[in-house]
């Protein structure tokens, strides 16, 4: 493996999560919202005064579902 490869990976891997109060938020509307889709998530969001990209939410919802069943 090339030495610039391993730094960058090393690098990704010791950084904190940036998006962690985002998931949060959005873990706690969905224990509300049992059956909520992304875009009720995002309409959510929006109403809290959160600007943030569909496509965020649609990432970190799929993120928090696969990391869901592997824990299970």
């Amino acid at each position: 493996m090339a030495k610039a490869t391993y730094m960058y990976w090393q690098k990704r891997f010791n950084r904190e999560n940036p998006d962690q109060d985002l998931e949060e938020k959005i873990q706690k509307i969905q224990e509300k919202n049992k059956n909520y889709v992304y875009r009720r998530i995002f309409g959510e969001l929006r109403k809290q005064g959160l600007v943030v990209n569909k496509k965020k939410v649609q990432r970190i919802m799929k993120k928090l579902r696969s990391e869901e069943h592997t824990s299970e």
